[in-house]
């Protein structure tokens, strides 16, 4: 019997279909083996020998891949090429006590059946080097949050926690809104012409020159400029001076690498970087894409040739390639001989296959771009109109018209054609109408999760794998917020803590000297440096600094207090305003000796506590004196993070806990499916959405409010959108937007 031991079940499930009964296949559920929660586990004094330990939730996994791998007569470790499968595959070595003579070690970049035989046929040696790399990187990012987060408990608030590429994170979250704060709001005006051809077409040129001079964004600064322009070009004649007409080619984008799979389907459908790897993730290990963790724009030889099959079969042969298209890597380290993000089997249309909605919709975009980067540029006809009013000013209209769609006609990138009329030079216009419109400028947005991927790979900060922990991460931990738009903003206490590390620890936080880091990490990779030399240059005057910045630090400097009027209401002395983990807060002046905190007065927290403590008074009356069913004490009203609920009192003994079947708001709407019930508002996870209240007979749901109105053109519900606006409910329908 051969045991192939890979890290998830879902893999392993895939891999079982690939192979036969002389092969048993098991998960080892990710890491076997880790450094301790509850110590640094890093032996400094010892050239930085780790300390490792099996968790409690792999014990029982351990235990029984040893009694398999006792039996077994080959161990086939199958965890992922990278560095962090190479160490599963190494912790795995040692945790079970494996002999050298059992092992063999096999990679693959897809989950497929021929990739998975070819890989069983040429086995290889343990990759110690790629090993190495990961165990530095785990050990550094060890000793820096072991070490420094202490420093922050003392010296800021207690919870908090810096990292070496976390604390780099986060200071471009808190730099671009330290821009966004400063920006200065100038006004400005644009002026438009409608006019209209001798062929009668109607079309719109904007003011492009003054005296044969391009007017500048700004130039125009208020009314008064925009009306005296105005005023000059009522009557002047508008006569064609220069049409301008040239082909251009639109190139197709290459195949996507972690870095530009996140933030594609970041600004197409909307996922989180963590929700792009997860649901990536599920995709290769039930074999549908290749390995989703890389920074390489090569396709195997196979694909290109199927790809190539595929786009003459469907499309025809004009959308094809004499020869595939090559792209070269930007991105600092990159693994050249890994793969590019693609699905296995071209054939497999997205269509065709039944998935989950979210992995649909990923699938799809992976299937689209991979295509799509093997096909022809797309051939575009940009036509310039140039308009004379006078001698003094002059107007420009710029039109583009799709001639051939190419790579387009598979991954429809958002662009607009805009047609112009035919007019020859020397034609003459009638002016319609003059548009003076006016403009503010607008400061830089918040990072997206694509934005910040984007900046983070600039900077050569982080790897693939990295990006969305990362992201997942500094939100975890109150640094960062998902503003209303789902873009980045730092907390209080970030904007405090980036302040600290700048000023005393300006090598943490410096991207020049995180993105160093990295490039060392690849050299141990490769075998070029030892790791432990590379955390002993890095630590020991880390560690010095440290010291010396227990003594200098003073926690009033950096934490200063505010003085209020507020009186404590347990002791009766002044309060003072704090910044703590979650931002400002009232304390009592005298602490220690009183605790006294609380949220202060008009602050969301404060607003959130009345209603909180609001709704538990309406409850208690509603549910007085109801009883446990369990143990008979008496059941008191609480509020956790999804609500209130009934809790037994007797608990740690008792736990019972009980909804609370709130009253449901109706929105008056009757459900157009059953026809019976209404349309109620409910709460869930995600957080508000409306849903039929004859379920679970009906199951009609949406995530927006219905308005009572039907699309003109499915008839299902309009419901409210963002900003204000209205679309169909039904998905596919191709009229989104309908006030009808």
């Amino acid at each position: 019997m051969n045991l192939v031991i890979v890290e998830s079940p879902t893999k392993a499930k895939t891999i079982s279909k690939f192979l036969g009964k002389d092969y048993k296949i098991e998960s080892s559920f990710g890491h076997v083996r880790d450094l301790p929660k509850n110590k640094i586990s890093v032996d400094i004094e010892n050239n930085f020998e780790p300390t490792y330990e099996i968790p409690a939730r792999s014990k029982k996994t351990i235990t029984n891949l040893k009694a398999l791998s006792k039996k077994a007569d080959t161990v086939i470790l199958a965890a992922d090429e990278d560095r962090e499968g190479e160490a599963i595959a190494w912790h795995l070595i040692q945790a079970l006590k494996l002999p050298k003579k059992k092992i063999k070690r096999i990679v693959f970049h897809e989950i497929t059946k021929n990739a998975i035989l070819e890989a069983l046929k040429n086995p290889r040696d343990m990759n110690i080097d790629l090993v190495d790399a990961q165990q530095a990187r785990r050990v550094l990012d060890r000793l820096v949050g072991y070490n420094l987060s202490p420093f922050l408990w003392k010296k800021v608030a207690r919870g908090l926690s810096a990292g070496r590429v976390q604390s780099v994170s986060v200071r471009l979250v808190v730099e671009r809104e330290r821009e966004i704060q400063k920006f200065k709001i100038d006004e400005y005006w644009s002026i438009e012409a409608d006019l209209k051809s001798k062929s009668k077409t109607q079309f719109t040129a904007r003011l492009n020159k003054i005296n044969n001079k391009t007017i500048k964004k700004l130039e125009i600064q208020n009314k008064k400029q925009a009306d005296i322009i105005l005023s000059d070009l009522k009557n002047k004649e508008y006569i064609i001076s220069d049409v301008t007409k040239k082909e251009s080619k639109k190139n197709p984008p290459s195949p996507f690498t972690t870095s530009t799979l996140q933030q594609t389907a970041n600004r197409w459908l909307g996922f989180s970087a963590k929700q792009t790897m997860t649901l990536a993730q599920r995709l290769y290990e039930t074999g549908l894409i290749t390995y989703m963790r890389t920074d390489s724009f090569n396709l195997s030889n196979t694909f290109l040739t199927d790809a190539k099959q595929y786009l003459s079969k469907f499309l025809g042969a004009k959308y094809t390639l004499a020869s595939p298209r090559q792209f070269r890597t930007k991105s600092k380290g990159a693994q050249e001989a890994h793969e590019a993000i693609r699905p296995t089997d071209v054939n497999k249309q997205p269509n065709n296959i039944k998935l989950e909605s979210g992995q649909a919709r990923l699938y799809k975009l992976i299937w689209q771009r991979s295509l799509a980067s093997q096909m022809p540029e797309a051939t575009l006809d940009n036509t310039t109109i140039n308009i004379d009013a006078g001698k003094k000013y002059q107007f420009r209209s710029t039109g583009q018209i799709l001639k051939f769609d190419g790579f387009l006609k598979i991954y429809p990138e958002k662009s607009k054609e805009l047609i112009l009329p035919q007019v020859e030079k020397n034609e003459k216009l009638d002016l319609i109408k003059l548009n003076p419109e006016q403009h503010f400028t607008k400061p830089p947005a918040r990072y997206s999760d694509a934005g910040l991927v984007k900046e983070l790979e600039k900077y050569g900060i982080g790897r693939p794998s990295t990006y969305a922990p990362t992201i997942s991460t500094v939100i975890a931990r109150n640094y960062v917020l998902r503003d209303d738009n789902k873009r980045l903003a730092p907390t209080e206490i970030a904007f405090v803590v980036i302040n600290l590390l700048i000023n005393h620890f300006s090598k943490i936080v410096n991207y020049q000297f995180t993105a160093k880091i990295e490039e060392d990490f690849d050299k141990i990779a490769h075998g070029k440096n030892k790791w432990q030399s590379t955390i002993r240059e890095f630590y020991n005057p880390f560690s010095k600094n440290l010291k010396m910045k227990y003594d200098e630090v003073n926690k009033k400097d950096i934490m200063p207090e505010e003085k209020t009027e507020e009186v404590c209401d347990k002791c009766e002395s002044g309060m003072v305003i704090k910044t703590g983990r979650f931002g400002k807060f009232l304390s009592c002046n005298a602490y220690p000796e009183c605790k006294n905190a609380k949220p202060i007065p008009g602050s969301k927290k404060d607003n959130a506590n009345q209603d909180n403590e609001k709704k538990i008074k309406e409850l208690e009356k509603k549910y007085n004196k109801q009883t446990c069913e369990k143990c008979e004490s008496e059941m008191a009203i609480k509020v956790g993070k999804f609500g209130p609920f009934l809790a037994c009192t007797a608990f740690p003994k008792c736990r019972n806990i009980k909804n609370i079947e709130e009253s449901k708001q109706s929105t008056g709407v009757k459900c157009p499916n059953c026809e019976k019930g209404d349309i109620v508002q409910k709460r869930s996870k995600r957080g508000i959405f409306y849903a039929c209240d004859q379920y679970p007979d009906c199951k009609s749901a949406f995530w927006g409010k219905p308005t009572g109105k039907k699309c003109s053109k499915c008839k299902s519900l309009i419901i409210e959108g963002k900003n204000d606006k209205v679309q169909c409910s039904n998905k596919e329908c191709s009229k989104k937007k309908d006030s009808n």
